[in-house]
This record gives C-alpha cells, structure tokens and sequence, in this order.
C-alpha cells in the first residue's frame, strides 16, 4: 500500500469510508473488474448424518481502492462496510500474503 492519497473517496485508508461488521480472510479469486475483486473463502460445516465435516466455499464481491495492489491467488483480509454497489458490501482491507 502507499503513503500518498488515492483520491477514491471509498479507500479504508485515505477515504471517508468507515468499516463495520464483520471480517473475513479469503483468496482473490478474480481481479478482473474494476475496483472490485471476487474473494473466495472456505469454510467447514459440520453433517451429523455422517458424524464429519464437509469443506464449502463463498464467494464475495469486494472493493478494492486503487492505491492497493492485490492479484489473483493473493490472501487478502476484507471488511464490511455500506453497500457500494448492488453486490458489492465489502471492502479490502489488506494483503495477509502471497499465492
């Protein structure tokens, strides 16, 4: 992330965005639009008719300001804000790690 302003007015960092709610990690799945990353994250539900666990996955449409640089396979966390968009409720909030 850099030091100086992005201008987006919808940054964690340098907008007026505030964040709220709950925070996930995930992977970039997709980071083919504009401003906005797919996250994909994994989550285990319990089957009682089986006595095990079955792994799942969710897919989160997520904001990404311009002054963050996030590819496909990075680990990002993300945060809950207002809705920016029909889809979009989530912003990112920073990079855990790598692919």
């Amino acid at each position: 992330m850099s030091r100086e302003s992005c201008g987006d007015r919808d940054c964690p960092v340098h907008g007026s965005l505030s964040v709220r709610g709950r925070i996930f990690e995930g992977r970039v799945a997709s980071a083919k639009m504009k401003n906005t990353v797919i996250v994909e994250r994994e989550h285990y539900v319990y089957v009682p008719k089986y006595l095990r666990y079955e792994r799942r996955h969710s897919r989160m449409p997520a904001h990404l300001a311009p002054c963050m640089k996030v590819q496909e396979g990075d680990r990002v966390r993300i945060a809950e804000c207002r809705p920016i968009s029909k889809t979009v409720s989530f912003v990112v909030t920073g990079k855990t790690g790598g692919g």
